[in-house]
């Protein structure tokens, strides 16, 4: 079942952290976007209120919570209900998908990215942000984790678990870009974003569909 309860009665909650924790946002979308194509039709699995979709430019979402594709439509993001182990898109409906801090509240990682593979054409490319749980942030969360409604049951992973997976649904030439270097509460500007992982909390993994 997909985990969206948290995200139905908390929704005020979850929109403020981004307002809150601004900076950082502001770093995350600068790290996605350099992994977008120029042009092309863009997909975002777990779209949740398309605060990222939005000012990324992507224009079709999916989204297993009401309250959630409530808020992406306002936002201009013509989203569905569905979850990303069976989405309901054809084959080959996108050039890109997108997926931010979805992965790790997913049933089943294997069989969504096998789903992302089918829905983007060939040679497509599939984006994922996510915390790496090797990294300070990932490690504060998990040691907190029974106390936050949202991530109390996440399933955080490393950058090369999913790397890993993704390499068994196909994909291949991997890119990284990497940033947020230091805790939320010292981020009083956007941070900067490098190439690579290992260093930042919040890392984009992009590679290309091979099917």
């Amino acid at each position: 079942m997909p985990k969206i309860e948290p995200f139905e009665k908390h929704i005020d909650q979850y929109e403020d952290w981004f307002v809150k924790n601004r900076y950082a946002f502001r770093s995350e979308i600068n790290a996605i976007r350099r992994h977008l194509p120029e042009a092309g039709r863009g997909l975002e699995i777990g779209v949740g209120s398309g605060l990222f979709a939005s000012p990324l430019g992507i224009g079709y979402g999916v989204e297993p919570s009401a309250r959630m594709r409530t808020e992406a439509l306002k936002r201009g993001v013509d989203v569905v209900d569905g979850v990303a182990e069976a989405l309901p898109m054809d084959d080959d409906f996108c050039d890109y998908a997108l997926m931010v801090t979805t992965i790790c509240f997913l049933d089943d990682v294997p069989q969504s990215l096998a789903e992302a593979g089918r829905v983007i054409k060939p040679s497509g490319k599939l984006i994922i942000g996510l915390v790496d749980k090797n990294s300070p942030l990932g490690k504060l969360y998990q040691l907190y984790q029974d106390q936050n409604v949202f991530y109390r049951h996440a399933v955080f992973y490393s950058t090369e678990e999913v790397v890993a997976i993704m390499e068994q649904a196909g994909f291949h030439h991997f890119y990284f870009t990497q940033t947020i270097f230091r805790m939320l509460e010292e981020i009083e500007k956007e941070e900067e974003v490098r190439e690579g992982y290992g260093e930042g909390s919040f890392v984009v993994i992009s590679a290309i569909n091979g099917k």
